[in-house]
């Protein structure tokens, strides 16, 4: 019973433990963009961006359980799986950034790359957005907008107003990239004023957390222009954008069109394994070696990097990447041929999409796409919401996700749009 696990749970890990929806699911089992609960029930899977390739995709089960029947230690002893997927992802990326550092998870990525700033600038002060999460430390947690830290936000920290496509930065979409760049420019100036300076920006090239906002390439060259005259370094969290996600581009930054100092991945690196990585330039790399005595005792284990190797092979031999532009594009295009009153925009970029709902007078409809997300799950598909507000319905795909997996989601929408009501 769901009662009976929620009451355990709560005894068992304590209180406030997140859960998805009004009746949290039971899942049991997984396969592909398919998940089942306890009671047998199907659900199309179309917000897990950890089975980035699948739920239990064969070739990923194969290559765990092959090397943990051989070896799994750590990178004080010699194993060459961590080279040679180093070589492999590097290689997907340009702007030299080819040394990696491999972690457990994205939050230790994050944490790692605001350290690499700081030993590059021997400065702290750090910029986000306001609205916007990188990871579960204390470093990054600071940078956190949903839950600020006790005794409010430290001095080396400033948040600048988070780009929005229906809210836009400065007032106007033609005129909110330089009004984003001079949040930054004034923010930077508080640093400096307060004494700890600045070391870097940390942001996610889509603005996921923020919304995924429809931005156009080229829109963060006024604020890499403000960063790189300040003598920061731009630390780009991929941890959602990346591996092929958004269709055109393999990289949310190359999408974008800037050059990071410092990348960052995590959940889609291994279809689910806890394996995550900092990637950054030989300088960047070589100033926080220098810095920071680091080791991590799972980071990088022949196990976890037997994970990441095969979910590279299964992009590549199924074409995911290819499919995620193919499928993105054909939903998106179903997502704007929808009329709802509370309809704002509908946006996204490959297998990442959704639409904002807001009330007549701009206010936002938070209370309704919750009832939607609640309608969904209800109805066999699961989904969830993002934004300031959360009013943005949030699709996140396995890359697997089809055309026709794309007809259900949106046909139960559909449905959703109709019965859930609105006045």
């Amino acid at each position: 019973m769901t009662s009976d696990l929620l009451a355990r749970r709560a005894r068992v890990m304590g209180p406030n433990v997140p859960t998805f929806y009004d009746t949290p699911v039971h899942l049991v089992r997984g396969e592909g963009v398919w998940l089942w609960d306890a009671d047998g029930r199907k659900y199309l899977d179309c917000y897990n961006n950890v089975a980035h390739v699948g739920h239990c995709h064969p070739h990923v089960v194969e290559a765990i359980a092959r090397q943990a029947a051989v070896l799994n230690t750590h990178t004080r002893y010699l194993h060459e799986t961590i080279l040679d997927y180093s070589e492999r992802l590097t290689a997907t990326l340009s702007h030299d950034l080819d040394q990696m550092i491999m972690v457990c998870t994205g939050s230790e990525a994050n944490d790692i790359a605001l350290r690499m700033a700081q030993a590059v600038t021997g400065k702290t002060g750090i910029i986000a957005t306001d609205n916007t999460y990188h990871g579960n430390t204390l470093a990054t947690s600071q940078l956190s907008t949903r839950r600020p830290p006790i005794g409010g936000y430290p001095a080396h920290v400033r948040l600048v107003p988070a780009p929005d496509s229906v809210r836009p930065v400065g007032g106007t979409i033609e005129g909110q990239a330089q009004a984003f760049a001079e949040h930054i420019a004034r923010a930077i100036a508080e640093l400096e004023a307060e004494g700890c300076g600045f070391s870097g920006f940390m942001l996610c090239p889509s603005f996921a957390n923020e919304g995924f906002p429809r931005l156009d390439p080229g829109f963060l060259d006024p604020a890499v222009e403000v960063i790189r005259k300040a003598g920061g370094l731009v630390l780009c969290d991929e941890v959602q954008p990346g591996f092929g996600r958004i269709g055109e581009t393999f990289w949310g930054h190359d999408w974008m069109g800037f050059a990071p100092d410092v990348v960052t991945v995590g959940k889609p690196m291994a279809n689910g394994h806890p394996v995550a990585a900092v990637i950054a330039r030989p300088d960047v790399m070589a100033a926080f070696r220098t810095a920071f005595g680091y080791f991590n005792t799972f980071g990088g284990n022949p196990v976890s990097c037997a994970a990441a190797m095969a979910t590279l092979d299964v992009i590549e031999r199924e074409s995911l990447q290819d499919n995620a532009r193919a499928v993105g594009a054909y939903a998106l295009d179903r997502l704007h041929r929808i009329s709802h009153p509370l309809k704002a925009e509908a946006r996204g970029t490959g297998l990442f999409f959704g639409i904002e709902f807001t009330h007549d007078d701009g206010s936002p409809a938070t209370e309704f796409t919750r009832e939607v997300v609640e309608y969904m799950r209800e109805n066999g598909v699961l989904m969830n919401r993002i934004g300031r507000e959360m009013n943005t319905l949030k699709m996140r795909p396995p890359l697997p996700f089809s055309k026709e997996n794309a007809d259900l989601a949106i046909d139960t929408l559909e449905a959703a749009l109709q019965e859930v009501p609105y006045g």
